[in-house]
């Protein structure tokens, strides 16, 4: 049978038409299982070399390109802690560094020499001020104000609403893991290489109940253009980086900070109780 012009036009479009629902119904379905094996059980998100996504699930995707936590003027320090920082020489420190409400005195192995005004000291291991609650005003009053924007940055960060919880039941190692809002009500560990996959506009924030650590010689990896000032570790325990392992981010913890001989990080330390380094490296994020 011959097929007149109009009826090959009708059923070209009806094929295309059907060509177009199923592949719409194949993607929805990609899309489905995909959220579903990040989203809620911990048994697909485990294993090494796994994807996590934060999209598309739970209104996630409105931080895909979010807006990251806002550091106040704690954003002029890489270092910034209340009960004292420490270091086994020798540090590498590209940034101010601040404690208050704790004294100089609690500021140990970085052998301060303090400006002529007093306002600030020096160090051979810094590059950057170092400012302290007891040196003349208006540090005093600045450092005050920088703790408060710390612990307002750590409540924001908090507060977020998670895209995705108890991804791998708390071991990410492995992993790539696409923008987003995770949350832990355990310990985060980190004990092989993770990478954070995004453009320089997106923003990740990890929610850990408990403590973050990762294991000696493993990395955080940036991909796809990630910045890490758009990357916050918002820790309610204390944070242990293990032997030569380096970390990308803001770290924001309620309790202390370790960087174990070799480790590094690019990012800011914001610890509520103390930093302690040890021959570490701690650079502040490209603004």
């Amino acid at each position: 049978m011959t097929l007149s012009n109009s009826q090959l036009i009708k059923a070209g479009a009806a094929l295309a038409l059907f060509s177009l629902a199923t592949s719409c119904g194949d993607g929805s379905s990609a899309s489905g299982t995909q959220t579903g094996s990040q989203g809620g059980s911990a048994g697909t998100g485990s294993g090494a070399g796994g994807t996590a996504s934060g999209g598309g699930a739970g209104g996630q995707s409105s931080v895909l390109n979010g807006t990251p936590v806002d550091l106040g003027s704690a954003k002029t320090f890489v270092i910034l802690a209340e009960s004292g920082i420490s270091t086994v020489p020798t540090a590498a420190v590209t940034g101010n560094v601040g404690i208050s409400p704790a004294a100089a005195t609690f500021i140990t192995g970085f052998s301060l020499s303090a400006d002529a005004t007093n306002v600030f000291s020096s160090s051979p291991q810094i590059t950057g001020k170092v400012y302290a609650s007891d040196y003349t005003p208006p540090t005093p009053s600045n450092l005050t104000t920088a703790i408060a924007d710390m612990q307002t940055a750590f409540a924001d960060a908090a507060g977020r609403a998670p895209g995705v919880t108890e991804m791998g039941a708390g071991n990410i190692g492995g992993m790539t893991i696409a923008p987003g809002v995770y949350q832990w009500g355990t310990g985060v560990l980190i004990p092989s290489d993770v990478t954070l996959n995004g453009t320089a506009a997106d923003v990740w924030i990890f929610q850990i109940a408990q403590n973050l650590t990762m294991a000696s010689s493993t990395k955080i990896i940036l991909a796809g253009g990630a910045l890490s000032k758009n990357v916050f570790w918002q820790v309610s325990g204390l944070v242990d980086l293990g032997t030569t392992a380096h970390c990308e981010g803001v770290v924001l913890t309620k309790t202390s900070i370790t960087l174990r001989t070799g480790a590094s990080i690019n990012g800011r330390l914001f610890a509520q109780t103390a930093a302690n380094l040890d021959g570490s490296t701690v650079v502040e994020p490209a603004p």
